[in-house]
């Protein structure tokens, strides 16, 4: 409900324009049976000709207004519902966009896509119908009822006595239905991560042959949602025929009382017919209610969701050097010796005593991390599979905050620099980068504004200059979602030339080079060395060749750091990289070759 009040509170004055007018409108609907009965009653026994046409006038008169309400109400209620959840959408998308990686994690991608889409679908239904048929449906029963009660109190006290059951039974049902609705949401999620996972591993389901694996598993999750789809809907579809059931037995009990009081001259035919009249609407009105219900109840289910992310902050915000310092569990830099603050602050990237573990995981990611980087200088890091390379880049993007230990750049800890001008820092071309659907000159751009110069600078350094000068439009080429359209090595190329743009602090290049030939991964290496003497590089790689130039190269297993040194010095003293290197380029290493 929180959520509802706040985002419709700037819609106050539209909707209570919107409700006054639904009320009016309602109001003129319920004068129609009534003045029918004064007609059947009063008018006709008269053989006033003129008046039964005046009053049939008048009826026509409240039947238009009633309809005209009705429609630019409804149409009021739209616009608040659309604008409302036009709000509601986006504070959803920027909360999550500037949701910690572990924040988003925690809650996970497939879930924050159904919150953004079928949850705000809901949100928008909720809003819309209890503006339309909300207000209207309990103003056609109170008002029923309160018009029968002047017609015949006692036939109105027969129909009173059946509401107190649908009021229980209504309130059981909901009480059932919300945490049933919630469940659904929950298995619509997880079928949003199975439809996102074949759609993106497309190219491997087909390699494989998987198609029909891939297909039983979305039936068994598509089957899982209808189940919880048809438990919710069947406990919340028992409403519209007990209260079916209740009401009619309502109108029995009236027809049975008004025949005998109309046999006894207590009351008049017109108000009988008035009554059923009135009856029939208060029924709408009573099903109507039990409808708003059953979307209500889903649409608090979708809220409760929605408001468990809105109300999320960013964990990764900056903080002070103090509170930098004390998280580190390392002693202050300010209670060093006055030379070692000097190299501190010397040097452009300081990793000291670093460890890191994910989330939700006993086992340590990173242990013990140690190295120092002078403004320019390049470092490689190589190691297996799951040794802990890309989590280094994470941590020098802060995308997650080390668990002890601390990453100082130029002597300042990174958790005390504000987020947008630590991330301007950093050129990136992560492991599992993406390219948009747009053109190849606002993949590079990305929101920033270069000169068309640095543009084609990035470009031609990033050895992308040769194959986008023959694609139809050149920079204004038009690339598919994730650069579909391109080949591996072009992909590459053009993070490069976005990493590369502007000629960043630092350049962070995690397996970027893994497509390209080797003779174009040479002519990168020699611009890196040559056209940024004043980046420092991390670069990230599988062969030894992209990182052999280093100045320092670390060679990481399980997370610590088994080997540390120039290509030199490892050859010499390191046998894993010895044993690696021997393999990746066919020659045996001896004390002579070295």
């Amino acid at each position: 409900m929180t959520l509802f009040l706040k985002y419709l509170r700037p819609f106050f004055k539209r909707m209570a324009i919107g409700t006054t007018i639904k009320l009016l409108g309602t109001i003129m609907d319920l004068f129609l049976p009534w003045i029918l009965a004064y007609i059947i009653d009063s008018v006709i026994p008269q053989r006033n000709v003129s008046a039964v046409f005046l009053w049939g006038g008048i009826m026509v008169i409240c039947s238009i207004f009633a309809i005209s309400g009705n429609v630019i109400a409804n149409r009021m209620a739209s616009s608040v519902a659309r604008d409302a959840t036009q709000t509601i959408r986006h504070d959803l998308f920027e909360t999550v966009s500037y949701l910690s990686i572990p924040q988003i994690d925690e809650t996970g991608i497939p879930s924050l896509v159904s919150r953004l889409t079928s949850d705000t679908y809901n949100v928008h239904q909720t809003i819309g119908m209890m503006q339309r048929i909300g207000i209207r449906a309990p103003i056609l029963l109170i008002g029923g009822i309160a018009i029968t009660a002047t017609l015949d109190p006692v036939l109105t006290l027969v129909l009173v006595s059946i509401m107190p059951l649908t009021i229980i039974v209504t309130t059981i049902i909901s009480k059932k239905g919300i945490p049933l609705y919630g469940q659904v949401q929950i298995k619509i999620d997880r079928l949003v991560r199975v439809v996102r996972e074949n759609i993106s591993g497309a190219r491997v389901i087909k390699a494989l042959s998987k198609g029909d694996y891939e297909i039983n598993r979305f039936d068994q999750v598509n089957r899982d949602l209808i189940n919880s789809q048809i438990k919710a809907g069947t406990t919340m579809a028992a409403t519209p025929p007990l209260m079916d059931l209740f009401l009619n037995l309502g109108l029995t009990l009236v027809v049975l009382v008004s025949a005998f009081r109309v046999n006894a001259n207590l009351t008049q035919p017109g108000v009988i017919i008035a009554f059923l009249s009135y009856f029939t609407i208060i029924l709408t009105a009573m099903l109507n209610i039990t409808r708003i219900f059953v979307i209500f109840t889903r649409g608090i289910a979708s809220a409760n969701r929605i408001d468990k992310v809105l109300v999320k902050t960013p964990e990764l915000e900056p903080i002070s050097p103090e509170e930098a310092e004390a998280k580190s569990h390392l002693p202050s830099i300010s209670s060093d010796s006055s030379d070692q603050i000097k190299t501190n602050i010397s040097d452009h990237l300081v990793f000291e005593q670093v460890d890191f573990t994910y989330p939700n995981n006993r086992k340590k990611t990173l242990s013990n991390i140690n190295f120092r980087l002078k403004r320019g200088q390049t470092i490689g890091i190589i190691g297996p599979t799951g040794s802990g390379k890309s989590t280094i880049a994470k941590l020098l993007l802060r995308l997650y905050d080390v668990s002890s230990g601390r990453i100082l750049i130029n002597g300042h800890d990174i958790r005390a620099i504000q987020s947008a001008d630590l991330h301007q820092k950093f050129g990136v071309v992560l492991q599992k980068d993406v390219l948009f659907s747009q053109s190849i000159a606002d993949n590079i751009q990305f929101g920033r504004h270069f000169t068309t110069e640095d543009l084609l600078e990035s470009i031609d350094h990033a050895q992308a200059k040769e194959f986008i000068d023959k694609v139809p439009g050149k920079l204004d080429y038009r690339l598919k979602a994730k650069g579909n359209n391109l080949s591996g090595g072009q992909k590459q190329r053009v993070l490069l030339s976005r990493a590369m743009a502007g000629s960043p602090e630092f350049l962070i290049l995690d397996d970027s080079s893994s497509a390209l030939d080797y003779q174009t991964d040479a002519k990168l290496r020699t611009v890196l060395k040559q056209d940024y003497p004043n980046t420092t590089k991390v670069i990230i790689a599988q062969r030894i060749a992209s990182i052999q130039h280093a100045d320092i190269i670390l060679l990481l297993d399980h997370g610590t750091i088994i080997g540390s040194g120039n290509h030199q010095d490892l050859l010499s003293h390191n046998t894993t990289y010895r044993e690696i290197y021997e393999e990746q380029t066919g020659v045996t290493v001896t004390d002579e070759t070295i």
